[in-house]
């Protein structure tokens, strides 16, 4: 009887690990692996995600992706560092920077297509130069589709023309900033952002210490529209936004 005892009290516990599985929540699906900390795993990332229409890049947490040459030029507006982004990709970061390589050539880091888009989170875009004479907009970006940064930075990027963080330009173009810092870019003119015929959105974001030759230093806006909610635009050279063709709403000195 003693030994049936026990025989009841295994079965017991196993139906009891039998019921506990039962209630056990369904496992998570796997995340997506981080692309290797390399300038070919990201080029290669990007170029896989536009052929799928758009996705996410992962980056690897803490990483800085340095582009030593140019991967993306359309013949037109002059070479970028990534491949021309022709889809909505999102850069899903962690302390992340993507930066030209200080021996490098010329070239700014992304561009946009017009059904493209580049979304950043936590993530720096940096040594960007867009040098090329008649090409040489948009130092950091050059958008013609929709850029969308959070928690993000644009910084130590160069446009020898305008727009030395960003250049948003046309009517399908977007610029979105939230909880995002422009600083530290120099340009021709517009070092921090230019938006032309496009929408700029400006939430809880800075722009400042922007240094171009001719004003606006800070942001330079022309027709489309431009918004800036709870954001400011301080120590920018020559001027935050004064001689913007458009007034920029909210936008001092």
């Amino acid at each position: 009887m003693r030994h049936n005892r026990t025989m009841l009290t295994l079965g017991g516990a196993a139906v009891l690990a039998a019921g506990a599985g039962v209630l056990l929540p369904v496992a998570a699906q796997a995340q997506p692996a981080s692309v290797a900390c390399s300038e070919t795993a990201l080029v290669t990332a990007v170029t896989a995600a536009n052929a799928a229409g758009g996705g996410t890049v992962t980056l690897t947490p803490g990483c800085v992706y340095t582009l030593t040459t140019s991967h993306g030029n359309d013949g037109v507006h002059g070479p970028s560092g990534l491949p021309i982004v022709t889809t909505p990709i999102t850069f899903e970061g962690n302390a992340n920077t993507i930066t030209r390589a200080a021996t490098a050539a010329a070239f700014r880091i992304a561009q946009t297509a017009p059904a493209g888009g580049i979304t950043l989170k936590a993530v720096t875009l940096s040594g960007g130069h867009a040098a090329t004479t008649g090409q040489n907009n948009g130092g950091g970006i050059l958008n013609f589709g929709a850029v969308t940064l959070t928690g993000s930075t644009l910084t130590g990027n160069a446009a020898d023309g305008i727009g030395g963080g960003i250049y948003s330009t046309g009517t399908p173009a977007a610029a979105t900033f939230t909880s995002s810092t422009v600083k530290a870019n120099t340009a021709g003119q517009a070092a921090g952002i230019a938006s032309v015929n496009g929408t700029l959105t400006l939430t809880s974001s800075v722009v400042n210490t922007n240094t171009a030759t001719v004003n606006p230093g800070g942001i330079y806006y022309v027709a489309g529209s431009a918004t800036m909610n709870t954001s400011t635009v301080t120590a920018n050279v020559a001027t935050n936004c004064t001689g913007s063709p458009s007034p920029v709403p909210g936008c001092i000195g």
